[in-house]
């Protein structure tokens, strides 16, 4: 029965001893701290001006055709078939099996008012003229100048569609004669 009467008091005797362990300190210097600290906080960047374009239809897509809204053209009833659709089917001639990047525009030929590049690829020199074709991408020779050879491509967009592009091949420059 002793016990029990002097169980509480040692308990709150022994946790009276413990004190705030040195939390008050820990407490203190985070105040000190806090109060000595400058928030920096960048300010935000100016919005970027919008600059409206206009919209040319002869020039650009239709933004409300069906086929390129669905993706199928023949679900959207279009089933004509794209005029810039290759023919896979014809004989390739020697310089579409090489992409346009192995191959150097070197110098220009005229030859009864027709004009012709040499074009090199790897250690091999051709002529080519407007209306052969060239490079991986369908491309067909524009024109040729004394400064590079113009070509449209028929390449795949991102829905699949064949659309054009145009590619130049420009003359490389000699480094030995500066020409």
């Amino acid at each position: 029965m002793k016990l029990e009467r002097i169980a509480p008091v040692l308990a709150a005797l022994l946790l009276g001893g413990c004190g705030d362990g040195g939390v008050g300190e820990i407490q203190d210097w985070m105040r000190q701290v806090e109060a000595r600290t400058v928030p920096k906080v960048e300010p935000l960047p100016a919005p970027k001006q919008f600059v409206p374009q206009g919209y040319v239809p002869d020039e650009a897509l239709d933004p409300f055709n069906l086929a390129k809204l669905s993706g199928d053209a023949a679900q959207a009833g279009l089933g004509k078939r794209n005029p810039y659709q290759p023919d896979v089917n014809r004989p390739k001639e020697v310089l579409e099996n090489f992409p346009l990047d192995t191959m150097q525009m070197v110098g220009t030929l005229h030859k009864g008012g027709v004009s012709y590049a040499l074009v090199q690829v790897e250690r091999t020199l051709y002529h080519v003229r407007a209306g052969q074709r060239m490079g991986q991408n369908y491309g067909r020779i524009v024109r040729v100048t004394d400064g590079a050879i113009e070509l449209r491509e028929a390449v795949q967009d991102s829905n699949g569609d064949w659309t054009e592009r145009m590619a130049t091949l420009e003359l490389q420059e000699n480094k030995e004669s500066g020409k």
